[in-house]
């Protein structure tokens, strides 16, 4: 991450009619921390108004033809914008390069492609128009379906299509894209959107910071900008309006702040703003090297959670001491059929290998109605349809015991890949809410190590443990009985908040509600930390509770020892551990649980008094 300021030279002096303009405020979403001064340059984009045309039958070759010519430029500008990505950091283009390579795929033999040449034979209609009524299906019905379990990377997907439609739109339209040729050295950026493609056209050793009307915290726009360190804040209404080209501006990327034309007070209070994020950024560059030990020696576990194989570099950037949770869906997802057993056991022996020997625990296939996995209905192993609730449907551990076929590829793959590369493995099992469950999923694993054996494959001499994920009411309140069966526990703070409150973090209406810091959640949690205790069995949270540093002295009071999170959260949480004492956190947890009022144990955690 990198502050800039460009230093501005002395105003001129004002003409009569130019009236001084005020100190103006904006507050929007915090999405890249760190302070950016500089004068204010916007990059607008013309619109791209597609007239909807019919076409005669005769006119589909050469609609179709017109396709191709757009796919071919599209893909020429995409290869083209991933080459320029040699120049960003090294995690800055593990962060980008796999977005750049998902568009090239869904311009590939995807079945977005297919879907656009059928609306033009079919329906008889333009080729843009057929791109626009293609990409708006699609991208609305992953929409549709983010309704459970981490629907922010199902509303990513959804973006990603509509991205995809609108550059093949405006090269069909001969439409121009946004130009950043004009901005200055130590500017910063407003604009009403900007877009991934946009964000990777960015050069963040010229760039002071961003700044736009639109935009959210969790898209991939949101993930760009983290990765190339600019600060920057989203969603800020009426930025566009408020600034003229050439104001001062501050973008306060950790207070999720934009100040135009700021007094002198503001601007000296910005400076020294820079200097503090400066000094902390050092002393968090220097924790990565240290181990993770309380004030008082207690060591605890940090570990990384692992979406797509292009976030290994993070990870070792981090200080992360292995992966607490790889989501094995990026192996199924944009296929049109199922990874057999070989693909697999070599995407996990990668990732093993790549952990140098520190410990990597795999969770088997988490699908659920909102996870849009076109293998799984391709192959009539669910309803294109399942579930109108997907929360509550056919998901996780469910399906695979339902269809055992894919729980047995997967686990044969791991079991292989942990026999072949150098480190500790633990399988995962998700959605899990009864004995029965994991001891069916047991003798599964039990009867493909022995088929493995006796085809001869080379196995680990004593098998990875199998652990499950409590994510339920249900899950946390038999910690009991399920740790008599599991070797291991992960508490997944995100599902287990939304199932207990009965809340959808996505809901506008009701996402005030969702709050991990309830007492029935806080008390499941520890409910469940407690029945692995007892058995000494490991336990771990995963969920963003776990990378939230102002929950770590409460989670170590609770009993936790170990905790996954993404990897840019390694570092801060580092550093709480190191300043905490478990004594004061034990006391500080039994406080915390001791009441029943959500507003204060807001109040406890997160306020000015907050800590041990």
């Amino acid at each position: 991450m990198s502050t800039n300021e460009q230093v501005v030279p002395p105003a001129r002096r004002p003409r009569k009619a130019d009236a001084p303009r005020a100190e103006r405020v904006l507050t929007g979403i915090a999405i890249s921390p760190g302070i950016a001064i500089g004068p204010a340059f916007g990059a607008g984009e013309s619109p791209t108004d597609i007239v909807r045309r019919s076409i005669a039958a005769e006119d589909v070759p050469a609609q179709t033809a017109r396709l191709d010519a757009a796919i071919a430029q599209s893909r020429k500008q995409l290869t083209k914008l991933r080459a320029r990505l040699a120049v960003l950091p090294e995690d800055s283009q593990a962060e980008i390069a796999p977005l750049i390579d998902a568009y090239l795929q869904m311009i590939g033999a995807s079945r977005l492609v297919r879907g656009i040449r059928r609306r033009i034979a079919d329906s008889l209609v333009a080729a843009e128009t057929a791109v626009a009524d293609e990409t708006e299906t699609q991208a609305a019905a992953l929409y549709a379906a983010a309704q459970a379990d981490d629907p922010a990377s199902r509303r990513r997907r959804a973006d990603e299509v509509r991205e995809i439609g609108r550059r093949l739109v405006r090269n069909l339209t001969n439409a121009p894209f946004r130009s950043f040729a004009g901005l200055p050295d130590g500017a910063v950026l407003l604009c009403e959107y900007l877009r991934p493609a946009d964000a990777a056209l960015l050069d963040p050793a010229r760039l002071a910071g961003v700044a736009t009307d639109e935009g959210g915290a969790e898209g991939h726009t949101a993930i760009m900008l983290r990765a190339l360190g600019v600060p920057a804040v989203l969603g800020a209404a009426g930025l566009a309006q408020a600034a003229r080209p050439g104001d001062l501006v501050i973008v306060d990327g950790g207070a999720g702040r934009v100040v135009i034309n700021p007094e002198p007070p503001t601007l000296a209070a910005a400076r020294r703003g820079v200097t503090a994020f400066a000094r902390e950024q050092q002393k968090l560059a220097r924790l990565r090297r240290l181990p993770a030990i309380t004030a008082d020696g207690e060591a605890v576990e940090l570990q990384a959670n692992l979406e797509i194989p292009p976030e290994l570099p993070l990870i070792a950037q981090s200080g992360a001491a292995g992966i607490g949770l790889l989501r094995s869906e990026f192996l199924f997802m944009n296929r049109d059929s199922l990874p057999d057993e070989q693909t697999q056991h070599d995407a996990y022996r990668a990732i093993i290998e790549s952990m140098a020997g520190d410990p990597v625990t795999i969770r088997v296939l988490d699908w659920g109605g909102e996870k849009d996995i076109e293998a799984l209905s391709g192959e009539g192993l669910v309803s294109p349809a399942a579930d109108t609730n997907p929360a509550l449907g056919l998901r996780g551990i469910r399906l695979l015991l339902r269809e055992p076929a894919l729980l047995e590829v997967q686990l044969a793959a791991i079991l292989r890949a942990a026999a072949t590369a150098a480190g500790p493995v633990r399988v995962l099992l998700p959605m899990v809410t009864t004995v029965s469950e994991v001891r069916a999923a047991r003798d599964i694993y039990d009867r493909v190590a022995r088929r493995l054996r006796r085809r001869g494959e080379r196995l680990p001499d004593k098998l990875p443990p199998i652990g499950i994920m409590i994510e339920t009411p249900g899950a946390a309140l038999s910690a009991d009985a399920l740790a008599l069966e599991a070797d291991f526990f992960a508490i997944g703070t995100n599902d287990l908040t939304m199932y207990t409150l009965a809340v959808d973090r996505a809901e506008t209406e009701v996402s005030h509600l969702y709050d991990p810091l309830h007492p029935a959640v806080l008390r499941l949690v520890q409910f469940a930390t407690e029945a692995a205790l007892r058995m000494r069995m490991p336990v771990s949270v995963c969920g963003e509770m776990a990378a939230n540093p102002r929950l770590t002295p409460l989670l170590l009071g609770l009993g936790l020892r170990s905790f996954s999170m993404n990897a840019s959260a390694v570092p801060r949480v580092k550093q709480a551990v190191r300043a905490a004492k478990i004594d004061d956190c034990a006391r500080f947890a039994r406080r915390v649980m001791e009441q029943a009022d959500p507003a204060r144990i807001q109040e406890l955690v997160l306020g000015t008094g907050a800590g041990p």
